[in-house]
């Protein structure tokens, strides 16, 4: 069975940084994609970044220059390094790691991320 957990998350101002970890459990296969969403209050979960076990990354335009995604393979651990935060970045932030072989999302159970003006 697969667990993430997520930690990291707090309460920071505009513009300041955090860094948020998600460390997965169990088996999630040699080929897989790590990647960090989010969802804010009253919207849909959406997408930030993606990382595959090779280290190819995606980002989601309003990512893009402030986040980075980064991932320790040894650890079964991905980071989401967040700079010059906007109140706009506040919501729950989730973990998920699909497994490709098998085609299963496996999700953390958040943790949330507060910017305040």
């Amino acid at each position: 069975q697969v667990q993430l957990v997520e930690s990291g998350g707090g309460l920071v101002q505009a513009g300041g940084s955090l860094r948020l970890s998600c460390a997965a459990s169990g088996d999630i296969g040699s080929f897989n994609v790590m990647g960090w969403y989010r969802q804010a209050p009253g919207k849909q979960r959406e997408l930030v970044t993606t990382i595959t076990s090779s280290g190819i990354t995606n980002y989601a335009d309003s990512a893009k220059g402030r986040f980075t995604i980064s991932r320790d393979n040894a650890k079964n651990t991905v980071y989401l390094q967040m700079n010059n935060l906007k109140p706009e970045d506040t919501a729950v932030y989730y973990c998920k790691v699909r497994r490709i072989a098998y085609a299963m999302d496996y999700w953390g159970k958040g943790t949330l991320v507060t910017v305040s003006s």
